[in-house]
């Protein structure tokens, strides 16, 4: 790679790196002082080009509604998968910050956000390619509803489509779409 795409490179991560803990930040004050809901949850994932079938996630969100048509929310989940029959297998942990259109007379949401998605490639040890972790950023769209189970609970059900840039594998094809499907049910704990 030419000394100056380096460089750039390097600048680029750097100054997300700096950004994205600020927005965090911003969100996790943000929803103190409005009130919102903590969401477990767990879910299937599935990747758009991968010969893997479905597999169980989990994940953990922080949620709160700054005004009354948006809620924030800031996520950290764990996913798997596996791609080239097997030989490559993918894990990964993304933290997320999204915001949805979330209507107070409804019982739906939707919108979009960003996230930071660190992600292990582990290698076969037949294919000779030692394993690596990279850390790169994407962005989502998604939505859902939330039913009631009372005053300070409710069932949450949601999906999104993640888009991440193709990446590069030591295998052949030398490149892959790392784009997934998730959705999650979980239990929204208000307080």
């Amino acid at each position: 790679m030419p000394k100056r795409m380096m460089t750039l490179a390097t600048s680029g991560r750097r100054l997300t790196g700096a950004i994205l803990p600020a927005v965090l930040s911003l969100l996790v004050v943000a929803s103190a002082h409005a009130g919102g809901e903590i969401v477990p949850s767990f879910g299937i994932t599935k990747p758009v080009d991968g010969d893997d079938n479905a597999k169980m996630s989990g994940g953990l969100a922080l949620r709160s509604h700054p005004l009354p048509l948006l809620m924030t929310e800031i996520g950290a989940s764990y996913r798997s998968e596996s791609r080239f029959n097997d030989q490559l297998h993918v894990r990964q942990w993304p933290i997320t910050a999204s915001l949805y259109l979330a209507p107070p007379t409804s019982i739906v949401y939707g919108g979009a956000g960003v996230g930071w998605y660190h992600s292990t490639f582990d290698y076969q040890e037949s294919t000779g390619v030692p394993d690596e972790t990279k850390q790169q950023f994407g962005v989502h769209l998604g939505g859902g509803f939330q039913v009631p189970l009372g005053e300070k609970a409710g069932v949450d059900l949601n999906g999104r489509y993640v888009m991440l840039r193709d990446q590069q594998s030591h295998l052949i094809p030398e490149k892959f779409n790392p784009d997934f499907w998730t959705t999650q049910l979980g239990l929204a704990i208000k307080f």
